[in-house]
């Protein structure tokens, strides 16, 4: 679920539908709504916790010695996960708008988009296992 902080932010400032845009000013206005939607996934722990723990992975690969397209590859990992961090805040939040009591459709909606974030925190943790374990432990 939101936070009550995601959710006074949102409170605060999402009053009235925008107008529709085009070219630069769409540019503009989309990025607005991307570093809006990156403001309200702070305000969530899992979110802080997933920036941190990948700063950390990133630390350790610089630490390692690992080659900076392996280092790109972990960033791109982290950038996924992120993403679909959103889409499950996202569904979250639309789950308790159109169901704020307890229904099993929203338990379903909201277990497979955390399992989706399980799958890419797996796929974050085997990747960077399987890219230090050799720098840490040569077999040369």
């Amino acid at each position: 679920a939101l936070s009550s902080r995601s959710l006074d932010w949102k409170a605060r400032h999402m009053t009235d539908k925008p107008e529709p845009s085009s070219g630069i000013a769409h540019l503009i206005a989309a990025t607005g709504y991307s570093l809006s939607g990156i403001r309200i996934l702070w305000g969530e722990a899992s979110f802080r916790q997933e920036v941190a723990g990948g700063a950390a992975g990133i630390a350790l690969l610089v630490w390692c010695g690992a080659s900076l397209p392996s280092i790109a590859v972990f960033v791109i990992l982290l950038l996924v996960l992120f993403a679909v961090e959103a889409l499950n805040t996202a569904i979250e939040s639309i789950v308790d708008h159109l169901s704020p009591e307890w229904s099993q459709f929203g338990k379903l909606a909201k277990d497979l988009g955390s399992a989706a974030v399980f799958f890419l925190l797996a796929a974050n943790a085997v990747y960077l296992t399987a890219t230090v374990f050799p720098l840490v432990f040569p077999t040369d």
